[in-house]
């Protein structure tokens, strides 16, 4: 088991939500779930860190977001130029969840902070 945390320890998580306490509440959620959060506060922000590292290994989203895309298109470019990303998606909207790419975890807010921990670690694996 301690092998497995130290795994866990490695993975980068990009944090990506427009409202600053989420932002907070959603870093520590990857945190306690054992993961290094990086936080990104629209998915421009997002774009650009993913361009500069090669340690992500998982896209936490909001859908809602101002700038040049939402959460949804975000999750696309994601796919699209870094396949190798996982992704989970949250919203308070249902609106969009089918445009989702496939393999995408979605959960509808207000979420259970452990739902998001285990969701965390399974696409770790």
């Amino acid at each position: 088991m301690e092998q497995n945390k130290q795994d866990l320890a490695n993975k980068v998580v990009l944090v990506v939500e427009d409202e600053p306490l989420l932002l907070m509440m959603a870093a520590e959620i990857v945190e306690d779930a054992g993961f290094e959060p990086i936080p990104a506060h629209n998915a421009d922000e997002a774009i650009l860190i993913l361009e500069s590292r090669d340690d992500i290994s998982i896209v936490f989203t909001d859908v809602r977001m101002p700038g040049s895309m939402d959460g949804i298109r975000l999750a696309a470019a994601v796919r699209d130029r870094w396949p190798p990303i996982k992704l989970v998606v949250v919203s308070g909207h249902v609106t969009g969840a089918s445009e989702l790419p496939s393999g995408t975890h979605f959960y509808r807010k207000p979420y259970v902070a452990e739902k998001i921990a285990s969701s965390l670690r399974e696409l770790a694996h």
